[in-house]
């Protein structure tokens, strides 16, 4: 089957996405270097991107920058299908070690959306959650995990979404210094921790962001009983294994995207311009 000739003008466009992804914002001249395009066309392109509301330019410094409207590009792949195909081995392995009850959630509009846990797998898990379960940004450990180191811009974003909920559950937002120096504490101490009412049980959570370069990809969280295993224990014991599990389902999120990278470049070579 002879292949069909790349439309020359949409890969540009995205290298053009790729780039802005990868900075917070950047010039007409930033992105034209950086993808070896004259200005004149980066420009037209950046342009297009902002008429077609991917991207917008900042009044205040020319430097243009994503919108929302991009992670819809997503929808269906970037968070379902990578938990599957990368994370879900490492956490049943981490399950295996630690016995305890280990989840992974992305943020989904609002509030933390669990992709995948090992429920089934944990004799220890008390109340069996399955993916598709929802918690709060405020009221979890993956919610302030991943609050804690995502890029300011989304979390001021997020808070101020918060902060205007009736949920009695995003309340704490009100309350921004208290809710900034939380934040700022689990940044220093690398983990974010949550424990359910002590009138509802001894649960307590643990979680770590899982990274790819800087961009926050997700939660990792375990969850335990206090009772069985006291929080200095759990820190010791949990954290450090959180910690290296979410480092290699980070690496490898970035290995398999620049192999898919290099094998469409491989076989969709540009034979010539097309505008």
């Amino acid at each position: 089957m002879t292949s069909t000739r790349p439309i020359r003008a949409l890969l540009r466009g995205l290298e053009v996405l790729h780039v802005l992804n990868q900075q917070n914002g950047a010039t007409v001249s930033e992105v034209a270097t950086a993808i070896d395009l004259p200005r004149t066309t980066t420009y037209r392109i950046l342009e297009t991107l902002c008429h077609a509301g991917y991207a917008y330019r900042a009044a205040s410094d020319e430097r243009y920058r994503l919108t929302i409207l991009v992670r819809g590009l997503s929808d269906g792949f970037d968070d379902e299908a990578w938990v599957t195909q990368i994370a879900r081995p490492y956490m049943y392995e981490l399950c295996n070690e630690l016995v305890w009850p280990i989840a992974i959630a992305t943020l989904s509009g609002s509030t933390m959306l669990v992709r995948q846990t090992t429920d089934h797998r944990s004799p220890l898990a008390v109340e069996k959650r399955g993916p598709g379960f929802r918690v709060a940004i405020l009221g979890s450990a993956s919610g302030i995990a991943y609050l804690a180191w995502c890029p300011a811009e989304q979390r001021e974003a997020l808070l101020d979404l918060l902060g205007k909920s009736k949920r009695t559950e995003d309340q704490p937002a009100v309350n921004r210094k208290k809710v900034n120096d939380l934040l700022l504490e689990t940044r220093k101490r690398g983990y974010a921790a949550w424990r359910r009412p002590r009138r509802v049980s001894d649960e307590l959570s643990l979680s770590v962001p899982i990274l790819a370069g800087e961009r926050v990809l997700a939660s990792l969280t375990i969850r335990f009983s206090s009772t069985a295993v006291p929080e200095a224990e759990a820190i010791q014991r949990f954290i450090p294994r959180l910690r290296a599990t979410a480092q290699r389902i980070g690496e490898d999120f970035l290995s398999q995207g620049e192999q898919q990278a290099l094998a469409i470049a491989t076989d969709n070579p540009v034979s010539s311009p097309e505008d």
